[in-house]
């Protein structure tokens, strides 16, 4: 299974793996992630999957949609590489992808 790589605020770092065909937050979720609330259960519907993706990925995956772009718009401490867990698909092309939950 492809693997999602959370790094902590504290700078510990968490190694999930993620079911092909779902999300990031839906790995956070099954690896207890600290700081992956995932209120909406990924419909989009809130901020609380804020991830930092790592610059090295950022390219790699598409660009976030008007939805998405929208709720990150509510996120504190938004940045460019600012990303809902939710809308990242775990995929093998996204294996060993490195994302930051904010503070």
């Amino acid at each position: 299974m492809p693997r999602v790589i959370f790094t902590l605020p504290d700078g510990t770092t968490r190694a999930v793996e993620g079911e092909e065909g779902l999300t990031a937050m839906h790995a956070a979720l099954a690896g207890k992630v600290p700081g992956i609330e995932a209120d909406c259960y990924g419909d989009c519907a809130c901020a609380t999957c804020h991830v930092y993706v790592d610059e090295a990925w950022c390219a790699r995956l598409p660009p976030p949609n008007a939805e998405e772009r929208s709720m990150l718009a509510e996120a504190p401490h938004r940045r460019p590489e600012s990303r809902l867990a939710c809308q990242i698909p775990v995929s093998a092309g996204t294996d060993g992808i490195i994302m930051r939950v904010p503070a």
